[in-house]
């Protein structure tokens, strides 16, 4: 692999981050442009499908409109695409934020805030974190990102994973459906002890017919994405559902996207702009801690997925550049959430999906983003008829597919210590809260390390 030397100076490295005709084009060459870019048009296709159904889902659990995670995902690829570092990264919202943007809109919607205030607080977060990361590409940290230790990722990972797959059960019971229609209060949200303990208080309320639809959902997108990344899983799945829902299960009470949010508009581009609650103590802290998240999730994720990607890709040319991606992923935070968008990094199944599906160059991830906005256009009017089962179905196939057999084997080979710090990021991200499992996993782990590198330490023998 043919390693590019990264400038060493500030002006240099700017120079670089604002050329777009990169290293990451040097698979675009006269002689097979055509071939490139129909495996580009054709990967960017297969990716928009997938995403669309996904982008939804995340955006509702994070507390966002449905809409919200469409154009989130087609800016951030566009944006990504433009000042990334990588060849073949796809951008878009992403699990590992789930519980820091839904953690911030929970808070400052509660207590008279309306959702405009709380997003409007997410976005100011954003830029900040943004400007960060604009500012560590420039001063060449993006190697730093690659410090973090894979135990702690993997548990961080499956721990994500658990939360998500916990917190999304109150659309696939259906617990929700029989709320509304009851007139009662129950709602299961709020974490993942409220979750469950209000669970298991309103079992009578479960909706059988939800519980299917979630289950159907989840089985149908796992088997035909088994079978080939050509098919379009997550798409199939959510039509064959919202059919079922609109004409033999119309009668059942499953609750649909629209009982909730209304009617989705396709008039995606709208300027949202920041704002800041009043200065205290708390909001200030609050601003560092959600900062700081966003900051570690879009540099570890994103250096993670682009390394992942060359790997996957068999790159023989020029390999990713952490700086250029850190730079990218600043401008990434930066420009989205300002467009009704909210933070999004370097997606790891969505990129897989792109190179498998033949990606080659940057052109894939500007295709996605036009096909993903084109088909939501005008399938909109339709989005708003899916069931709520689904969204979660689909979730909790994501979950299941974060946490991967094959790298905890790998953490547990590496021995006692390493899974050790595994389960301990594992357990405490979603029984604490993102940052307070990461960081003090990660305190932890270079602590403890270091203890163990001094004992293990050869004395030398002391001269005669």
């Amino acid at each position: 692999m043919n390693h590019a030397k990264t400038p060493t100076t500030i002006s240099g490295r700017l120079k670089l981050f604002f050329t777009f005709f990169d290293s990451r084009w040097e698979d675009l060459q006269r002689h097979n442009w055509k071939t490139t870019v129909y495996r580009d048009f054709s990967a960017g296709l297969i990716v928009a499908m997938t995403a669309i159904p996904m982008a939804m889902g995340f955006a509702m659990a994070m507390g966002m409109r449905p809409e919200h995670g469409i154009i989130a995902g087609a800016l951030a690829c566009v944006i990504g695409r433009t000042f990334g570092g990588s060849k073949y990264q796809v951008y878009g919202p992403t699990a590992a934020f789930i519980p820091i943007v839904a953690a911030l809109i929970a808070k400052y919607q509660t207590n008279g805030g309306s959702f405009e205030q709380a997003h409007g607080f997410l976005i100011f977060c954003s830029i900040l974190a943004g400007i960060t990361l604009v500012i560590f590409g420039i001063f060449g940290l993006g190697k730093y990102a690659k410090l973090v230790p894979n135990s702690i990722i993997v548990g961080f990972t499956v721990g994500i994973a658990t939360a998500i797959a916990l917190t999304n059960f109150e659309d696939i019971l259906g617990i929700e459906s029989f709320k509304d229609l009851l007139g009662q209060d129950e709602d299961i949200k709020g974490g993942i002890f409220k979750n469950i303990g209000a669970a298991l208080n309103n079992l009578d309320k479960i909706n059988l017919w939800s519980v299917f639809l979630g289950v159907l959902t989840f089985a149908l997108t796992k088997t035909l994405l088994r079978i080939s990344i050509f098919i379009p899983g997550p798409v199939i799945a959510m039509g064959v559902a919202t059919l079922l829902s609109a004409t033999v299960l119309s009668d059942k009470g499953i609750i649909l996207v629209k009982d909730i949010y209304g009617s989705i508009p396709n008039n995606f581009f709208v300027f949202t702009a920041p704002s800041l609650p009043a200065m205290t103590s708390a909001v200030f802290l609050d601003i560092i801690y959600f900062v700081g998240a966003i900051v570690f999730v879009s540099g570890v994720e994103s250096i993670l997925c682009s390394s992942m990607a060359d790997k996957l890709a068999g790159n023989k040319g020029t390999p990713f550049n952490p700086d250029k991606e850190f730079f990218g992923q600043g401008m990434v935070q930066i420009i989205a959430p300002l467009v009704q968008g909210f933070p999004c990094t370097g997606a790891l199944a969505r990129t897989a999906t792109s190179i498998k599906a033949g990606a080659q160059t940057p052109l894939a991830g500007y295709f996605k983003a036009v096909l993903k906005l084109s088909m939501a256009f005008y399938l909109a009017p339709y989005l708003e008829l899916i069931p709520m089962a689904c969204i979660g179905g689909i979730l909790v196939w994501v979950a299941s597919n974060m946490i991967k057999p094959a790298e905890i084997r790998e953490i547990k080979a590496l021995g006692k210590f390493e899974f050790a710090m595994m389960v301990y990021t594992a357990v405490m991200v979603p029984v604490t809260d993102f940052l307070t499992g990461v960081l003090s996993a990660m305190v932890l782990y270079f602590v403890v390390h270091k203890f163990y590198a001094r004992k293990r330490k050869p004395k030398l023998p002391i001269p005669a």
